[in-house]
């Protein structure tokens, strides 16, 4: 059966109009990217031969970390928040199917987490480029790190919102929701930061693994989160 974009869109306009109104969520969205650029610009600022400092660096790949995080904060709340709130089952007894509605929420996360994401890579750039010393800029701000901060902040967001949504399913409780899906999210965020410093070693290669990789893991999580999405144990409020 195909899925009903109108039906898409109105649960995505509903999820925004939630997320508007939760304040800790606002909150928790608007810190965690302060947190992510302060590490890497404080290394920028303190860079006194860019050559030899950041050549085999890439701390722009560090900003990654911020796809990895932002959006499980939304994502835990999906389904175990409007279940707290008595919300949700209105909400399942509509004819939305249930592949549009995880599909719906996913994509009101998406949206928000990506633009925040790119916005505080933006800004990073900007502030390099106007205050750090001279030379910083053009040995930082690398064409192959651009594309890879362009392409991987979608499907690392993407990914991020499946394990947050999934956990969001079975949990009773936001904040164990959100704490288990920042848990959960960990690795990803362990890997472009090790990729960031060089531990792990940034190549063509890689990039197209990894890429491929989040690709069919981004497909697997929407399917393995309709299955867990579960309509007649989350009426009835059983676990």
């Amino acid at each position: 059966m195909k899925l009903s974009r109108r039906r898409i869109r109105a649960i995505v306009r509903k999820e925004l109009r939630t997320y508007r109104r939760n304040a800790s969520i606002v909150v928790a969205m608007a810190v965690i990217p302060l947190l992510f650029i302060v590490q890497p610009l404080v290394s920028v600022f303190a860079v006194s031969a860019p050559e030899g400092q950041l050549g085999d660096h890439h701390e722009l790949l560090y900003l990654l970390g911020i796809p990895a995080l932002v959006p499980v904060m939304l994502a835990a709340y999906a389904v175990v928040g409007e279940r707290q709130e008595g919300t949700l089952e209105p909400l399942l007894g509509t004819p939305i199917r249930r592949d549009e509605l995880l599909l719906g929420k996913a994509l009101a996360v998406l949206a928000p987490a990506v633009a925040i994401a790119y916005a505080v890579f933006g800004i990073f750039l900007a502030l390099v480029v106007l205050f750090a010393r001279p030379g910083v800029a053009s040995a930082l701000i690398r064409g192959p790190d651009i594309v890879a901060q362009l392409i991987f902040t979608p499907l690392i967001a993407a990914w991020s919102i499946w394990i947050g949504i999934a956990i969001s399913t079975r949990a009773n409780d936001v904040r164990v929701a959100q704490q288990l899906s920042v848990l959960a999210s960990l690795p990803t965020l362990a890997v472009t930061t090790l990729i960031a410093f060089d531990v792990i070693h940034a190549s063509l290669g890689l990039g197209l693994a990894l890429g491929v990789a989040l690709l069919l893991l981004n497909r697997l999580g929407w399917r393995l989160v309709s299955a867990l999405f579960d309509r007649e144990r989350l009426i009835a409020g059983t676990d």
